[in-house]
């Protein structure tokens, strides 16, 4: 195996014996080996839009098929093994109809034939035998740009099926992915090629963000400022995480009148703002943060534990019998819920003891998404031409195990007082909790949201420019970055699409970042690693 799409990846290079995550070297394979078979089926689908024929559920299995393949999604291999013959099936579909139609057919290309084996073992091998980021592109400059539009598809990938699920789709994502998917095929391609489709990636997150927040906020409403309780009270539990707001709904629904107080974790967090979620009288507050004490926090959860989305890493043997994974989300041996009847869960939850005592602690205020932001926009504005509000940061992105992440701790402590922070994703839980006070009644601390959520803190960023008559790169706003997964490449290429400079990411660059292609991004878009807080901070406001 060979994989090196996170930031945690072995020695800062690549996993090559076992994932840090967990997974390993057969569902690596498998892995490889579906995005070979989603090539194939993206030569045929791209070629029947050219005929007019565009076949809205391959476009959701694509989705998923994507999306699986990211870091801490699935890493059961018979789930693999269903995705990939799925999609040889739906390619031999596609063929059928394109040939119908009069459309190519006769494509030279690999995965346009491939056949599936008939085992687990067998497709690990043929997925092994691909050798699938090495052999991208001879060329190490073009073979990481390549390296870049993958991940970056594959966290477009996850927020379209996101908005999907929740009615908000355009074909124009679906053609983007198979197009991106297709372009990983082609040899000898220059940078100058590459740039406009890895920046065209960039543009097309720009509209599935935009899709899963109209999804979100026409069903659930925009979120308002709510504080969330950090502590528990007395009575039965269940502990949900992960990113999916519709699975939260369904589970709110189906415990409603049982006693059942529910919890979120990590990425729900952002959850307790929205109005149609916050209703439910039972959806009490959040437990624990997103990566560095789950293994301390989920065996002392009292309750069942429920993962949507995102699996963070595989269970402990102290609490797996308790965890149950939902859509996407596996691991092999650990039960899954395939049809959102969440009555197991529940189940387990009357059994167990939940919380045996009222315990208070701080709370945190989350809600702060551009309705709520830009509501107050005069009192920003005013406060910044009065002085009273110096600069603005914006530091989110991922959490990740790896050491070196208490640098955004230390940056968000060391901020002036005289300086806003606005953050996002689950990289927040290093200071979501702090108390930073406020500038003129408005908290220093603005909690945007998840990482989806990136869509509203660009929507804030184009206001006050438009406010102040300037351009985004003109205002007081630096932006920290941290990244662990392909989601956050997806973002990090919409901000450069953007025309967003100055960007600061850390704790470590990408791997598959060649140094020709850093020094592109440093060149273009004067994007930099993080040094220390006190020396960015001293860059920054001089």
């Amino acid at each position: 195996m060979f994989c090196n799409q996170c930031e945690q990846t072995a020695k800062g290079t690549g996993c090559n014996i076992v994932g840090v995550c967990g997974k390993n070297e057969e569902v690596a394979d498998l892995q490889d080996l579906l995005i070979h078979a989603l090539q194939g089926l993206a030569l045929f689908a791209q070629e029947g839009r050219k005929q007019g024929i565009v076949d809205e559920p391959t476009d959701r299995f694509t989705y998923e098929a994507i999306f699986s393949t990211l870091t801490n999604v699935d890493f059961d291999p018979d789930r693999f093994v269903a995705l990939i013959n799925k999609t040889v099936e739906l390619r031999e579909a596609m063929k059928e109809k394109v040939a119908k139609s009069g459309g190519k057919t006769d494509f030279s290309e690999a995965p346009a034939s491939f056949v599936p084996a008939g085992s687990v073992s067998e497709l690990a091998a043929q997925g092994k035998a691909l050798n699938l980021i090495e052999n991208l592109d001879s060329d190490e400059n073009i073979k990481s740009l390549k390296q870049t539009l993958l991940y970056g598809v594959k966290g477009i990938a996850a927020y379209a099926d996101h908005a999907a699920i929740l009615g908000q789709s355009d074909p124009a994502v679906a053609a983007f992915c198979y197009e991106a998917l297709a372009v990983l095929m082609v040899p000898g391609l220059t940078v100058e090629q590459c740039v406009p489709v890895a920046m065209k990636a960039g543009e097309i997150n720009l509209r599935a963000m935009e899709l899963l927040d109209a999804a979100n906020t026409g069903i659930y409403g925009h979120p308002v400022p709510t504080p969330v309780p950090l502590g528990h009270r007395k009575g039965k539990c269940i502990l949900i995480t992960g990113h999916d707001l519709h699975d939260l709904e369904l589970l709110l629904k189906q415990t409603e009148g049982k006693g059942i107080d529910v919890y979120t974790h990590g990425e729900m967090l952002p959850c307790h703002g929205y109005p149609e979620l916050k209703k439910y009288p039972h959806f009490y507050g959040h437990y624990g943060t997103a990566w560095q004490n789950q293994q301390k926090e989920f065996p002392n959860f009292p309750g069942p534990i429920l993962f949507t989305t995102n699996c963070i890493q595989k269970p402990g043997p102290d609490y797996i019998d308790r965890v149950f994974t939902n859509g996407l989300v596996g691991w092999p041996g650990v039960k899954h819920i395939n049809d959102k009847d969440y009555s197991a869960v529940i189940e387990m939850a009357l059994a167990m003891d939940g919380f045996t005592d009222d315990v208070e602690a701080s709370q945190v205020l989350v809600g702060f998404a551009r309705n709520t932001v830009l509501g107050v926009a005069d009192k920003v504005i005013e406060a910044v031409k009065s002085k009273a509000i110096r600069h603005f940061f914006l530091v989110g992105g991922c959490d990740g195990a790896k050491p070196g992440r208490d640098y955004f701790t230390r940056f968000v402590e060391q901020v002036p007082a005289d300086c806003m922070v606005l953050t996002l994703a689950c990289g927040k839980f290093r200071f979501f909790d702090k108390n930073l006070g406020d500038i003129g009644g408005i908290p220093r601390l603005l909690d945007v949201g998840q990482c989806n959520d990136a869509y509203s803190a660009i929507q804030i960023a184009v206001a006050l420019a438009q406010a102040f008559e300037c351009e985004v790169n003109d205002l007081p706003l630096s932006l920290i970055i941290s990244w662990y997964e392909q989601k956050a490449v997806a973002i990090l290429l919409t901000l450069l699409y953007l025309g967003i400079k100055d960007i600061r990411l850390g704790p470590s660059l990408p791997a598959f970042v060649s140094p020709a292609v850093l020094e592109f991004l440093v060149n273009t878009f004067d994007i930099k690693p993080v040094d220390t807080p006190e020396a960015d901070l001293k860059t920054i406001l001089g």
